[in-house]
């Protein structure tokens, strides 16, 4: 069966007839993978083609070794699925997500006995995994960044200095007294040094001789005079990554196509922006990424021999202009507009110009350099493993941002998963949770009225006794004055705005203003608001969490601390549908003036 991928530049074909069992089960097989890769499917990508296949090869080896195996889709039962678990967790680490692609595939078959499609409909127990994926400590990240630019620095020199001298060739500037010249034309020309038409007998086509003898180097290091190596096309995509944290999919699958949003203007910060797909995301799956002439401050040198702000290989939009620059020539021989191509001496396709795929490229560029590390586990040969994906959580991690998935996510699968800098982490958190503590604790909170006070005194004594015009303050007991957890008696002059002028502060603002007081009906309100923010805590970072809430919630608990805790659970009880969706709009930033 032939597959493309969605981008039209991957096919493959997948095999059927060599998954042992029986040739009508592989038929079945063939026809849920069918429907499973389809268009419209969710499965677009040839990454993810192949994994489907995999789990039906690995599932059909499964069946094939059992002592009365299934002949048909509708001879498998329930527990062949249940017992392909047991075995598969016994002998690797990956199967959840093997039985998972697997129920996936047989949900697309037509051909299952309901009890079957039932168990292909559950959802597959994960059992937590012993150890978890790490980040890189904040002097890992930098050493990583360093080299990749060192590694990208010698490959811009060495490409554009060939090119120069391959032009002076070319205009009769220069002779060629040793062949070199006449090897960098036909490496420009072929991206491939000359062989022998005949074939050796280990079937290859050997260089010929005047190349083998000419003391160049190897053929990746003379085909290198002109194209990026897999290893600086590892070491280009480590940088994306430490700059724009996107996955390694989305970093492997860039493009040329871009738009400049800066309009080439001189003096303007130059952006690109690029399409991008994220795979699994449904209708969210195409996405823009800016790459802008600003620079990673976090792997920026602090030295005083430091690039300056706009060294190209500090900066996303320097780094994809390089890029663009040093694979031109690597693209129109491949003719793609993929980003990350260059040559490879090796790997599935022979030889030859190629995108960046797989992982042995990333094992070679981390054995090249042999980080040793500060905190992280080193490999089983003694030096740090650098791979696309820790170097995103690590990005997420420092930045404490969400790219292109949710905060919820980002505290979820990011974060509460990561052990790599977790004491600096909570260090962090600490500090700004005591800062805004102590910030909230440095100012009053808001006044307030009890309901024995309303009740039992004069209106004019009381509101003289708070320092309020008597008009005003039957305004305020009417509620004519309320904003969202208060009631403002002076909007005209409020600390956070212009004098004379309408405040324009945010409502969270009143737990701290002297113009705000709180009525007993407020408290419904008040107690809705604390618990939104508590809330907010599963769904945000908890650094970003200190930051943004931490001040308000230490407020409203010393504002809720005046009352009886059988009255604030009254409060929570008796909150209105619409008091729910009004703390919702003010939770959300909905009615901040922007």
């Amino acid at each position: 069966m032939r597959c493309f991928d969605q981008g039209g530049d991957s096919v493959h074909d997948f095999d059927f007839s060599r998954i042992p069992v029986d040739p009508e089960l592989q038929r079945g097989l063939a026809r849920a993978f069918a429907r499973r890769t389809a268009p419209g499917s969710r499965l677009t990508r040839m990454e993810g083609f192949k994994y489907a296949f995999r789990a039906a090869q690995v599932f059909g080896g499964f069946l094939g070794g059992l002592m009365n195996p299934p002949t048909s889709m509708a001879d498998l039962a329930d527990v062949h699925i249940e017992d392909f678990h047991e075995h598969r967790r016994a002998t690797t680490t990956s199967a959840h997500r093997e039985v998972s692609e697997l129920k996936s595939l047989l949900r697309n078959s037509s051909e299952l006995t309901p009890a079957t499609l039932a168990k292909a409909c559950e959802l597959t127990p994960q059992t937590p995994a012993a150890s978890r994926k790490t980040s890189y400590s904040r002097a890992e990240f930098t050493q990583i960044a360093r080299l990749a630019r060192s590694d990208l620095r010698a490959a811009a020199s060495r490409i554009r200095k060939n090119r120069e001298l391959l032009r002076q060739y070319r205009a009769g500037k220069l002779t060629d007294p040793d062949r070199r010249f006449e090897l960098l034309e036909f490496v420009d020309q072929h991206a491939d040094v000359p062989r022998y038409s005949r074939q050796t007998p280990n079937g290859k086509f050997a260089p010929k001789t005047w190349v083998r003898d000419s003391g160049f180097g190897s053929v990746a290091e003379v085909v290198g005079w002109l194209h990026l190596t897999c290893t600086e096309l590892v070491a280009a995509a480590l940088l994306l990554g430490i700059m724009a944290g996107q996955n390694r999919s989305v970093i492997l699958s860039l493009t040329t196509a871009h738009h400049r949003a800066d309009g080439y203007i001189d003096g303007q910060k130059s952006i690109a922006i690029l399409d991008t797909y994220k795979a699994r995301r449904g209708s969210r799956a195409y996405m823009n990424l800016a790459l802008a002439e600003i620079p990673d401050w976090i792997t920026v040198p602090s030295t005083l021999a430091s690039p300056t702000a706009r060294d190209e290989l500090h900066t996303p939009f320097g780094l994809y202009a390089l890029l663009l620059d040093l694979t031109s020539r690597s693209r129109e021989l491949a003719d793609t507009d993929r980003l990350l191509i260059g040559y490879h001496a090796n790997g599935p396709n022979s030889r030859g110009i190629r995108a960046l795929g797989g992982t042995e490229p990333f094992r070679m560029w981390s054995a090249r350099h042999k980080i040793q590390p500060d905190v992280s586990e080193i490999n089983a040969h003694g030096y740090l493993s650098v791979t696309l994906d820790r170097i995103r959580l690590t990005y997420v991690t420092l930045h404490q941002k969400p790219v292109a998935h949710t905060e919820a996510t980002l505290v979820r699968d990011y974060l509460s998963r990561d052990r790599g800098n977790l004491g600096q982490y909570r260090q962090v958190v600490a500090a700004a949770l005591t800062e805004e503590v102590a910030k909230a604790r440095s100012r009053s909170v808001m006044e307030s009225l009890s309901r024995e006070e309303l009740v039992q005194s004069d209106a004019g004594e009381l509101a003289a006794k708070h320092g309020i015009e008597l008009a005003i303050f039957k305004r305020m007991l009417a509620g004519e004055l309320d904003t969202v957890m208060s009631a403002c008696i002076d909007n005209d002059n409020s600390p956070f705005g212009t004098p004379g002028q309408p405040c324009r502060a945010s409502f969270m603002k009143c737990l701290e203003c002297p113009c705000a007081r709180a009525l007993p009906h407020h408290l419904p309100v008040q107690v809705l608001v604390f618990d939104r923010l508590q809330a907010r805590k599963a769904d945000m970072t908890p650094l970003a969490w200190a930051q943004r809430f931490a001040r308000a919630h230490t407020q409203l608990t010393d504002l809720l601390s005046r009352h009886d805790a059988a009255d604030v659970a009254q409060a929570r009880a008796d909150a209105t549908s619409q008091q729910h969706a009004m703390v919702d709009r003010f939770v959300n930033r909905e009615m901040d003036i922007r």
